[in-house]
């Protein structure tokens, strides 16, 4: 057993219930989701989710919803919360326990690391199709695509419509670049 084994604690999904205000689990390690984001991190993300959620309504995709930050139990030890997310299918229990088709997180001085890095590697080997870091203060996204279980970047600083393929016959086309207005 290694020292860090000895010292440091591991929780899981039955200890991160019980605890007070927004945490997110990773490998059994708490992560406080605190302070609140700053004004312009709410203006894009709710514009974001705007243009999220009239793209997939325009497609008329019956089986794929638009949520904001829910758990996404991704393991026992590892919880995360999404800034936005697209899932495709029902969820059945108090947490999403399967990929969603797109996850989104919007960058902050306090979270930069863990979505480049953690949740990057997070979502790449549990199966997530899209991933979009979205830059705040450069006005940017990276949109990453799961392919051959590898994330390789498919646009960065969007200007034209982005067409995303979720299911058989579900597929979206959003405009990112309304969400800096």
């Amino acid at each position: 057993m290694g020292y860090e084994q000895k010292i440091l604690p591991h929780y899981t999904y039955d200890d991160y219930v019980q605890w007070e205000g927004r945490w997110e689990l990773i490998d059994g390690i708490p992560f406080a989701m605190s302070p609140a984001p700053v004004p312009k991190h709410q203006r894009v993300s709710s514009s974001l989710n705007y243009e999220l959620v009239g793209a997939v309504r325009r497609s008329q995709c019956k089986n794929c919803f638009v949520y904001e930050p829910l758990d996404y139990k991704v393991a026992e030890d590892t919880i995360v919360q999404p800034d936005l997310l697209i899932v495709c299918g029902k969820i059945n229990k108090p947490f999403l326990d399967f990929p969603p088709v797109l996850v989104v997180e919007i960058l902050s001085p306090s979270t930069a690391l863990k979505d480049r890095h953690a949740k990057f590697g997070i979502y790449e080997s549990g199966g997530v199709k899209y991933y979009l870091i979205v830059d705040v203060d450069k006005e940017t996204i990276e949109i990453y695509l799961l392919t051959e279980g590898k994330y390789l970047l498919m646009e960065k600083d969007i200007k034209e419509p982005v067409d995303f393929s979720f299911e058989d016959d579900c597929s979206v086309s959003v405009l990112f670049n309304e969400i800096w207005k």
